[in-house]
């Protein structure tokens, strides 16, 4: 009996020795929020993006592991639950799975009303930004900041890595608001570039900096394991931010490939690799890859491919095209590449492409549907230097990471 206690006593000794498993740089992240907001009634804007390195949605771990007092999300695009289509967050309802309520703040209304935010103490946005203007979810922040600013509220962003980078800063800073796809301070000459080279935390503190005057009572968690040089991180579990964001791959060739949205060619919606590949029924993919390689364009390839569409454009039809493949992340320029690749399919096939209005909005480049066939990408990307390095100044004094 004498030698079976002290085992046991042994074992437990051992047992209690082993240091304590710490916690992951998320959960970090977020004990430091729900220390900040004990007592508070919380309206949060997320989706399934904002999770831990595991996929676990925040949400879930500030209410059942830290008590955090839930009482409202706030619906983005693509909806609290990322299912919905482009251009819809759904109306307002109850999260099945929380019994929460769920406000849209995409569509007619684009940020909580005064009567919402006096139900609330505090808010925080919690989902995955892609590092690109035109991407919607930074903007529906920013308009939340400003309702969280006018009712005397605190913002909180938890933040998260810039898929594609923090040191790459590239395309034309819009001069044109352009509401959820690039907005202006007021009285600004210029907004953000294309790709913007900041997290949601370093975006937060731009507009705080540049249209609130500083006025927003901003409180961004930063993150502990995010350098600038770093792309995805290998420990984080990927988690579509919307339906076409479908890997970290993705995100490298989204900033370039959006452009074929204001166009009539397919940007490869409803394929398992959209935004990674491009292309419309009239198009001979060989021809157009011979002419994009010809190009040599840092950190790229381009190969023939055909491809059928399960929706979006040219829905069930053959679809010629080149799918690209990102040889150097590093060296590659996503977004003269977007330019190089509406300019010479326009060029080979000038009476079937139509670009539309809609790619200098995305773009943030005045005419650029009026212009693209009888103006160089060269030209373009020098008419926007003197305004980048302006942003690139500004964008400075904001940043978190090194």
């Amino acid at each position: 009996m004498r030698t079976f206690i002290c085992a046991a006593i042994t074992v437990l000794a051992c047992i209690t020795l082993q240091p304590a498993r710490a916690a992951s740089p998320v959960r970090e992240q977020l004990a430091s929020l729900a220390d900040a907001l004990t007592t508070a009634r919380v309206g949060m804007i997320t989706n399934p993006s904002g999770c831990d390195e595991q996929g676990v949605l925040d949400a879930d771990i500030l209410r059942r592991e830290h008590g955090t007092n839930i009482t409202a999300f706030f619906a983005p695009e693509h909806g609290i639950r990322g299912a919905q289509a482009p251009g819809a967050s759904g109306s307002d309802s109850v999260d099945p799975e929380t019994s929460i309520p769920v406000i849209a703040i995409y569509g007619k209304r684009t940020a909580p009303t005064p009567e919402q935010m006096a139900e609330i103490d505090a808010l925080v946005f919690d989902m995955q930004d892609v590092g690109v203007r035109f991407y919607t979810f930074v903007w529906s922040m920013t308009y939340c900041m400003d309702a969280a600013t006018s009712a005397g509220k605190p913002f909180y962003v938890v933040d998260r890595p810039n898929p594609i980078g923090g040191l790459v800063v590239e395309g034309s800073p819009n001069t044109t608001s352009g509401g959820l796809v690039g907005r202006l301070p007021d009285g600004a000459a210029f907004g953000v570039a294309t790709r913007h080279g900041m997290t949601a935390g370093e975006f937060a503190r731009w507009w705080n900096g540049e249209a609130l005057g500083g006025r927003c009572d901003l409180h961004v968690i930063p993150m502990t394991d995010w350098h600038r040089a770093d792309l995805w991180p290998a420990n984080r579990k990927f988690v579509k931010p919307s339906p076409s964001i479908v890997s970290p791959a993705t995100t490298l060739t989204y900033p370039g490939t959006c452009i074929f949205e204001g166009s009539n060619l397919s940007e490869g919606r409803g394929t398992e690799i959209p935004f990674e590949q491009a292309g419309a029924p009239f198009i001979k993919g060989d021809a157009w890859a011979r002419v994009l390689n010809a190009l040599d364009l840092p950190g790229v390839r381009f190969h023939a491919t055909t491809f059928t569409s399960a929706g979006g454009k040219f829905r069930g039809q053959a679809c010629g095209g080149v799918r690209i493949e990102v040889t150097d992340p590093e060296t590659f320029r996503p977004v003269a590449m977007g330019l190089h690749m509406l300019k010479t399919a326009q060029t080979l096939y000038p009476d079937q492409v139509v670009v539309k209005s809609y790619a200098a909005r995305l773009m943030g480049v005045e005419n650029l549907h009026t212009r693209l066939a009888t103006t160089t990408v060269d030209e373009l990307v020098a008419e926007w230097q003197p305004r980048l390095e302006q942003f690139k100044k500004q964008r400075a004094k904001y940043l978190l990471y090194r």
